[in-house]
This record gives C-alpha cells, sequence and structure tokens, in this order.
C-alpha cells in the first residue's frame, strides 16, 4: 500500500474545504457563547469505561481501543463528545444551577454510519445541564435549528420522539413475572422499531401480553406531521397505547413541545412526530429529535439526520453525580458539503504584495493585516501560481507610498 493512502472513509480536509469547516465551527460556536455557552476541550482519549458511559453496546463496538502504556488500562478514542461533557459537569466543575457547555472537535468512529460516511467526522455540540423542565429542551432545540439555519440550510424538518415510551411498556409486560423470555434481546427489538419492521416484531412479540405487544407492533406506524393545532398523531397514540404514568407522562411532554410558542417565533420549521425513531435510545431518557434539511444550491433533502439530540438525565451518576441533561450534536463537514460543496465556492479576496525588503512595505503590510486583510506575499519567481485566494488587489509603490489597488484598473 503507498504510504500515502489513507484508511478506508478517512480523508484530508484540503486548504478550500479547511477553511470552510473552521469558518463554520468558529460562527456555531460564537452563536452558542451568544446563549451562554461555554468552550470545553476535551481530550481525544480517556479511559475506556468513562466513554462508554450510558452509551450501551453500539457505541462500544464504534470505538476504537488501545492499551495505556502507562498504566496498562484500556483506552478509548472519543466517538462522542457528550459522556466527556457529562464527566466535565459532573465531576471538574462540579456547578451548583444550571451549567451550559459547548464543545467541537474530531471524533473517530471504528466503522462509518453510512457508505460514504467519513469515520472522523467533526462534532460540535452543546449540553444544558441541571435543569430537569422543557424550557432546557426547548432552548436545546431553538439553538440547534438556529445553527443548522447559520449553516445555510433550508427546508428543516425536527422530528420529536419520546424514548421512555417503550421502557414503560416494557415495565408493564414484564410486571406478571412471565415476560420476557430468556435471551430477549432489548437492541434487537429497538432495531425492529426503528426499521418499522412490524411483521418482525410480531414475530418477536409472540408471547408478550396482548396489550403491550399491540402497542409495541403500533409504535411505527405513530409518525406524522403535527403542530400547535395539529395533534392527531398524539392523539392516536392515546387511544392506541395503554394508560400507565410513564407513558401519560411522555405524550404530555410532546404535546408541550408541540404547542410552545418556539415554533411561531422561528418560522418555517416542518414539525412532525416519528415514536419509532429510538436511535441512541441508550442515551435518552425523554424526549429526542432529529432534525433533517436540505443545503444551498439546489441539493435536495438530506436522508440522513443533521443534527440529533435530547434528554439524558442521570447520565452524570456513573461520576458521581446524576443532574438532568439535554443537548445536540451535529457534523460540521457535512454541513459544509451541503452548504455548497466541500472544497469549493468563492475564494477570499486577498492582496499581493511584493517580496520586497522596504521598511515601508513591511508597515503597510502589517497595517492592512491588523486590519482584517489578507495579504499574500509573492515569492520572487513565483508571482502567477494560482492558490486558495483570490488576489484581486495589488499592493504597488507610488512615489514613494505602498497603495493598494486592484488588479482590472480601479484604484
Amino acid at each position: 500500500m503507498p504510504r500515502w493512502q489513507l484508511p478506508p472513509n478517512i480523508s484530508d480536509a484540503l486548504p478550500v474545504e479547511a477553511r470552510q469547516i473552521e469558518d463554520l465551527r468558529r460562527t456555531l460556536l460564537d452563536h452558542c457563547r451568544a446563549y451562554g455557552y461555554e468552550l470545553i476541550s476535551p481530550p481525544l482519549i480517556e479511559n475506556l469505561d468513562a466513554l462508554l458511559t450510558g452509551s450501551g453496546s453500539r457505541m462500544a463496538l464504534r470505538t476504537f481501543k488501545t492499551v495505556d502504556q502507562l498504566t496498562g488500562l484500556t483506552l478509548g478514542v472519543r466517538a462522542d463528545m457528550t459522556p466527556q461533557a457529562a464527566r466535565i459537569d459532573a465531576h471538574m466543575l462540579n456547578h451548583e444551577g444550571t451549567t451550559r457547555l459547548c464543545y467541537a472537535g474530531s471524533v473517530l468512529h471504528t466503522l462509518p454510519s453510512a457508505l460514504r460516511a467519513t469515520r472522523e467526522p467533526v462534532q460540535l455540540g452543546a449540553e444544558l445541564f441541571g435543569h430537569r423542565g422543557l424550557e432546557a429542551d426547548l432552548e436545546i432545540l431553538e439553538l440547534m435549528l438556529e445553527s443548522l439555519r447559520l449553516a445555510g440550510m433550508r427546508e428543516l424538518r425536527l422530528d420529536l420522539a419520546h424514548s421512555a415510551l417503550v421502557p414503560a411498556l416494557l415495565a408493564m409486560a414484564g410486571s406478571s413475572g412471565q415476560w420476557p423470555p430468556a435471551g430477549f434481546d432489548a437492541d434487537e427489538l429497538y432495531g425492529l422499531l426503528v426499521q418499522k419492521d412490524a411483521s418482525g416484531l410480531k414475530r418477536m412479540l409472540v408471547d408478550c401480553p396482548a396489550q403491550v405487544r399491540d402497542a409495541l407492533v403500533a409504535l411505527p406506524s405513530l409518525y406524522g406531521p403535527v403542530g400547535p393545532g395539529d395533534m392527531r398523531v398524539l392523539d392516536e397514540a392515546r387511544r392506541v397505547l395503554p394508560r400507565s404514568a410513564a407513558i401519560d407522562a411522555a405524550l404530555a411532554d410532546l404535546a408541550e413541545l408541540i404547542g410552545s410558542a418556539l415554533w411561531g417565533r422561528l418560522g418555517g420549521v416542518e414539525l412532525s412526530i416519528d415514536l419509532a425513531d429510538l436511535q441512541g435510545y441508550h442515551y435518552y431518557s425523554g424526549v429526542s429529535f432529529a432534525a433533517f434539511g436540505a443545503g444551498a444550491n439546489g441539493h435536495a433533502m438530506h436522508a440522513e439526520a443533521l443534527a440529533r439530540g435530547g434528554r439524558y438525565d442521570g447520565i452524570g451518576a456513573a461520576f458521581g453525580r446524576a443532574r438532568p441533561a439535554v443537548g445536540f450534536s451535529l457534523e460540521l463537514r457535512t454541513l459544509v458539503a451541503l452548504a455548497g460543496g466541500a472544497g469549493t465556492g468563492v475564494r477570499p479576496k486577498a492582496i499581493r504584495a511584493p517580496w520586497v525588503d522596504d521598511a515601508a512595505l513591511r508597515v503597510a503590510i502589517a497595517a492592512l493585516r491588523s486590519s482584517g486583510d489578507i495579504v499574500v506575499q509573492a515569492l520572487p519567481g513565483h508571482e502567477p501560481e494560482p492558490q486558495e485566494f483570490d488576489c484581486a488587489f495589488e499592493l504597488v509603490e507610488r512615489d514613494g507610498r505602498w497603495e493598494v489597488i486592484d488588479l482590472i484598473g480601479r484604484e
């Protein structure tokens, strides 16, 4: 294998794409800061059990592992930064009241999430700790959707679900002590729900108490558009699902979110419910959500979620401090590609300057750079070389003074 060849689904970010990723990272982190979210920078690698807290077997399979030569302990390369944020909130900061944290950095996956997906996503996210009410969920939803708009996404659709429904149904089924059977695989059940495989669910749940079986088989059909004046999917869920305190509370949470004034303020966001969209259920303890949308330049609606998040109360318990928590994350490389095509786009304007050992020229260049201009000094013999920057302007000497002119003749 050639030394320059990278592993499958691993790629360099070349100058234009790297600039676009960095520009978007700065824009979105500044947006998070405007909401009061403090930046953290967790390590790329840490003890494996800390990285896998609350994440289940799926994240364990996606995490690269190695042995620490200093301690002999098993380490993991982070595949998600949410557990790290929970560890920092619970153990390092130990704040009273609410804590708002944001982050951005590379994560590494053993396998790609889709055929052409990178195994080194650049993840950006925000987490709000310490508030149990739905006000925190609404703030995170607003921050997430506005972040997607800042990234150039359009035709936004938000799918809502609630991770408490299936555990509540399984608890009802197990209350008799006769179910679940030995070898029951909850991961398989969740997989069938996500795939909306009604026939597979019926086969798996053949011995499940009838009321719970019928409810679980019905979950994949409980999806569709909703809005402050359209609660038909929730009404159907109340009719189909058995009554319990946990189920009633979950449906009430969804109704409150859907009825919020937030959607009027944001405008143009399509709302829907999908009660079988339970991806990431190991994390979540309440409302979960996924945002879909289209990019610029005629891109169709992207098949995969552009951002995901939800409530995951109690994740800090493994670090000695259980806290209410809700957050979201998105992937910057995907957004850059959808916003106009990674590696393409308008080149930034720059000023070309000659390579001359002249004190006045150095002063002029320093003044331009300090004011935010890009100044590229052309090395001798390399003046016409193409580069990322559009050198539409040039520093020239006139009457002993260095002045900026444009290269199509306008001063």
